[in-house]
């Protein structure tokens, strides 16, 4: 317990040039990667910047962690996330491996109990969304989503077209309409 205010000049400048170079080695590596590595946040992209944050901390308060083990740990999340990202955008089964699907929780004047139920999600969260919108009247609303990144989307009712946003929403094609 001796060392639990102040160990050395020594740790705190350890602690200030790796979290520094770590820090920077991060960015670039994440610039390196592209615009999806920082997009809007899946579940996966979401365990990668924990994952990622974890490191960073590691790097900066363990002393037993050097910068080459830090960035090249670094480099390695970012490189499989890379990956992964490239091969869901070719393969559907990637993707449908580390993605889930829009999921549609009010159709028509109904809130889907079921999917609601499934995705956690309250009557009381969809008002919510809805007043956020600027939309006090459910009626005015065809649909509402809830998107892969957690988001609630709405869709206001429209008088015709043909070609729809929600087809890879579950469960739209149940309801009748149309591909």
């Amino acid at each position: 317990m001796e060392h639990i205010w102040f160990d050395s000049w020594e740790s705190m400048v350890r602690t200030v040039v790796l979290t520094t170079l770590g820090y920077c080695a991060m960015i670039l590596l994440l610039r390196v990667s592209g615009k999806r590595t920082l997009s809007k946040m899946n579940a996966f992209d979401f365990i990668v910047t924990i994952a990622l944050g974890s490191i960073l901390a590691s790097l900066a308060l363990n002393k037993s962690i050097t910068l080459a083990d830090g960035v090249t740990a670094i480099a390695l999340l970012i490189g499989f996330q890379f990956v992964l990202t490239w091969l869901s955008v070719r393969t559907k089964t990637v993707k449908e491996l580390i993605t889930s699907s829009p999921s549609l929780l009010f159709y028509n004047g109904d809130f889907l109990h079921q999917a609601m139920k499934k995705e956690r999600i309250t009557v009381e969260e969809i008002y919510s969304a809805s007043r956020q919108k600027g939309i006090a009247v459910l009626d005015e609303i065809a649909m509402i989503v809830l998107e892969t990144t957690g988001d609630i989307t709405i869709i206001k009712k429209i008088e015709k077209g043909n070609k729809l946003t929600v087809e890879d929403v579950k469960t739209v094609s149940q309801f009748g309409t149309t591909r």
